[in-house]
């Protein structure tokens, strides 16, 4: 097995290298990821690898006494909300670069995509598209595999459009389907899933003085199951939205709270034209500001979120699962 660096390189300055990696083998696999490990622990990288228990196993058995350098995560505890997830990669970076003696990071990254239902492939898939603008300027290079032996057809096409250069063994190619996430043909953008509510839906109306939403939001939600503590990180979640309404869209909007499967859904709605982009609050806000925090906070809150902006006005759907 070859152990050649992948090429192209990237050169030394900033900025993120995002490959998928389709494969069908274990030789596959191992093919392109030992030489992509060997190679950033020579040019002393932070090496981390999330992705499954097998793969971990392989791994760890192919790189022999380098393995010890590499930092081995199951993806099933990394990849359990887009949110959360592209939060911790950027805690991640900025502990081993920013904080530490390393001028990049390299990242295997296996997205789990077994047992998801259909809108939670769907969210998952544009976090993969926005991770191309989130992590734009971010010292990072990521390879994502993607299993053709086990995953969909549908989830490996989609690798190929969101993953700027695709990888085989230690060689990349640009990818020819590759879709940008600012893509002015709105590929990515939609609106939020349709979803029938379980019983009865509560709606309220909101303006300036959101006492009322919070107090409406947090009783709706522990009728319809939610736990008191799920009930409160719900009514934060629609306290940022609605508090971006008032301050930036009409003035004023709607809350309709749900059960819908194992989530509580909660679509907060404004007819104002505020121009939210799809992957608002994916960017980490910048610290110097006070505000404009809102949607990041609102995406680690939940365990999904869907924005969605038309000249009728902006929808922000908010996900949280009951268990």
């Amino acid at each position: 097995m070859s152990t050649a660096p992948i090429s192209p390189r990237p050169g030394d300055g900033p900025g993120l290298v995002h490959h998928g990696l389709v494969y069908g083998s274990d030789e596959e696999f191992l093919a392109s990821t030992v030489p992509f490990c060997l190679d950033g622990l020579e040019a002393d990288d932070a090496v981390l690898a999330v992705t499954t228990g097998a793969n971990i196993d392989l791994l760890r058995q192919a790189l022999g006494s380098s393995a010890a350098q590499v930092q081995f995560v199951p993806a099933d505890r990394w990849y359990q909300s887009p949110g959360r997830t592209l939060s911790a990669y950027y805690r991640y970076v900025d502990q081993h670069t920013a904080k530490s003696r390393h001028r990049r990071v390299r990242v295997i990254g296996e997205p789990v995509w077994q047992g998801r239902d259909a809108l939670e492939t769907v969210e998952w898939t544009r976090y993969e598209a926005a991770i191309n603008i989130a992590f734009a300027p971010c010292p990072a290079w990521i390879v994502c595999p993607y299993d053709s032996r086990t995953l969909a057809e549908a989830v490996v096409s989609d690798a190929r459009r969101t993953h700027p250069q695709l990888v085989n063994g230690p060689a990349s190619h640009p990818s020819d389907h590759y879709l940008s996430p600012t893509e002015t043909s709105g590929a990515w953008e939609r609106k939020p899933a349709s979803s029938v509510a379980d019983g009865r839906e509560a709606v309220i109306s909101f303006g300036a003085d959101l006492g009322p939403t919070r107090v409406f939001v947090n009783d709706a939600a522990v009728s319809l199951g939610m736990s008191p503590a799920g009930a409160q990180r719900m009514v934060f979640a629609v306290n940022e939205v609605a508090t971006n309404a008032v301050r930036h869209g009409a003035g004023h909007g709607r809350v309709t709270v749900k059960r819908t499967g194992h989530r509580i859904v909660c679509d907060v709605t404004d007819s104002g034209d505020s121009g939210v982009d799809w992957y608002a609050g994916y960017l980490p806000p910048d610290p110097a500001r006070r505000h404009g925090h809102g949607l990041w906070v609102v995406r680690q809150l939940c365990d999904l979120v869907e924005v969605h902006t038309s000249p009728a006005g902006t929808t922000v759907a908010l996900h949280l699962n009951l268990a």
